[in-house]
């Protein structure tokens, strides 16, 4: 939670000094490609091969190993990161070219400048993903998670010290350099941490070890896994940058905050439970039983956090998006054009974050292989989708073009249900029956509605004041009466949650 609430502030800090203007558009596609290169090694692959082998030698007692491997890790990593960094800078312009084909003149030339800088910073955010494997495995997650936190506030405070004395254009490469500083930072406060839990860690090119093959081995359809939903994400920038100017910066912000409850609630209960089911032990019968209990209460847990934030995206997503963004360059036409893509990514926001819980079921059991044919499956829906919705779509609707990115947002929840149910009916016939309940999903909508309605009287109610203060206003109504509606409807997680309110 700290983490994204301070990437909230970095992000309206941003918008009030950019808006949605064409230096915005710049620097956010230039954010994207080498976030490419963090998202393909960091977090999400790595925890998949990695967790699942070290966790698992942690949990038998064998430290020696562990360390050994995790060094292993580290130098391939280390060493792999380091060729493709530097063959991204030298071929940033290529890479341009292929990202950001609408792009032309000074936009393209600032496009290429702030890439060559912020590609280093992603292979340093690779070795977080690292320190945040090793401590998630030793059930230490807040600072490896609140790590981030320190690459916020470096952006942060070069928006502040340089955002009223410099040009647009150079303020965006400030902002680069500003990045760069805090990746550097975000590995180095983890290192102690991982050294004191790892005190085996040696460093080596080791690849004889049977541990290390078998995070290798893993890695691999992990890696492609994750590659592949890169290029659903290449795609949206793609299509965006055809689209008029604003589009691809709408999109980055609404999906800032479309993201917030995928990672408040999905990435860390996921995160969460990854270690504890691989280290699960006993019969296979006793580990199917675990796997079952564990993903049970992890969906409920999630599912009770996110079809209230869905239902205020759709419904109340230009009092959010006002009360984050709406400053400076960023007016009030800005935010309702960040809710109509907010709205559009709500369809897919409660499938999205159950599949990450799925998917790690999957990465616990060492299967990393079924995830990955299932997000080959998405990706190709979302592509297909996703240039109908954003291309013709508004055009046969009578829409203006610049709609076309909430056609985006709309195209990739529809692929993000195939993907999930595709991962459950097929671990559903490999551990037994699993999901959430037709009872408590009602539940839980039904609280919803309840909430959406008293949020709007609200809404219509308050008087014109400033936009934070309208959001405190109608979200604190909505909150308090989903949750008064989800007690009445008995459900297990209101109290639960009230619970450790009270304690």
């Amino acid at each position: 939670m700290l983490t994204r609430l301070t990437g909230l502030l970095r992000q309206r800090v941003f918008a009030h000094y950019f808006g949605l203007g064409v230096e915005a558009d710049a620097f956010s596609a230039a954010f994207r490609i080498p976030n490419f290169l963090q998202n393909l090694f960091g977090e999400g692959a790595l925890s998949a091969s990695f967790i699942p082998v070290y966790a698992s030698l942690v949990a038998q007692g064998r430290r020696p190993e562990s360390g050994r491997v995790a060094g292993a890790i580290a130098s391939l990593l280390a060493l792999v990161v380091s060729a493709i960094v530097f063959v991204g800078v030298l071929a940033t312009p290529l890479v341009i070219d292929a990202i950001a084909p609408g792009f032309e003149g000074e936009q393209r030339t600032l496009t290429i400048q702030l890439v060559r800088i912020l590609f280093p910073g992603a292979g340093m955010l690779v070795l977080s993903a690292w320190c945040l494997g090793v401590l998630n495995s030793h059930h230490r997650f807040l600072l490896s998670y609140t790590a981030p936190v320190m690459w916020n506030a470096a952006m942060i405070a070069t928006l502040v010290g340089f955002g009223g004395r410099t040009s647009l254009p150079s303020l965006a490469i400030a902002l680069a350099w500003g990045s760069l500083v805090g990746s550097a930072l975000q590995v180095v406060v983890q290192l102690p941490a991982v050294l004191r839990e790892a005190p085996d860690l040696r460093l080596a090119l080791d690849t004889t070890s049977a541990e290390v093959r078998a995070v290798v081995r893993n890695f691999g359809p992990a890696f492609v896994s994750r590659g592949v939903v890169q290029i659903s994400a290449y795609v949206d920038t793609l299509l965006a940058t055809l689209l008029p100017t604003g589009a691809l910066a709408g999109l980055m912000n609404a999906q800032l905050v479309y993201t917030l409850p995928i990672s408040l609630f999905g990435m860390s209960v996921s995160a969460a439970e990854l270690p504890k089911m691989s280290g699960a032990v006993g019969t296979d019968l006793e580990a199917v039983a675990v796997l079952q209990r564990r993903l049970g209460a992890g969906l409920r847990q999630i599912a009770f956090f996110v079809v209230p934030s869905a239902a205020a995206f759709l419904a109340l997503g230009d009092v959010i998006a006002a009360a984050l963004f709406e400053t400076g360059r960023f007016g009030h036409d800005e935010a309702i054009y960040v809710w109509g893509i907010l709205a559009g990514s709500a369809v897919g926001l409660l499938p999205s974050t159950l599949g990450r819980l799925y998917s790690s079921t999957y990465y616990a059991l060492r299967d990393t292989r079924t995830p990955l044919r299932y997000a080959l499956f998405r990706v190709v829906i979302g592509i297909v989708l996703g240039y109908l919705f954003a291309i013709p779509l508004p055009r046969w609707v009578g829409l203006a073009p610049r709609w076309g990115a909430a056609g985006l947002a709309v195209a990739g929840g529809l692929a993000g249900w195939v993907e999930m149910l595709m991962l459950r009916h097929t671990l559903n016939r490999r551990i037994g029956k699993t999901g959430l309940p037709m009872v408590y999903l009602a539940q839980l909508w039904g609280a919803a509605a309840a909430a959406v309605m008293v949020g709007w009287v609200v809404k219509l109610n308050v008087p014109l004041i400033h936009p934070a203060l309208a959001a405190a206003a109608v979200l604190g109504a909505y909150g308090i009466v989903f949750g008064l509606a989800a007690l009445v409807a008995r459900v297990p997680e209101a109290s639960a949650a009230l619970e450790r309110i009270k304690r």
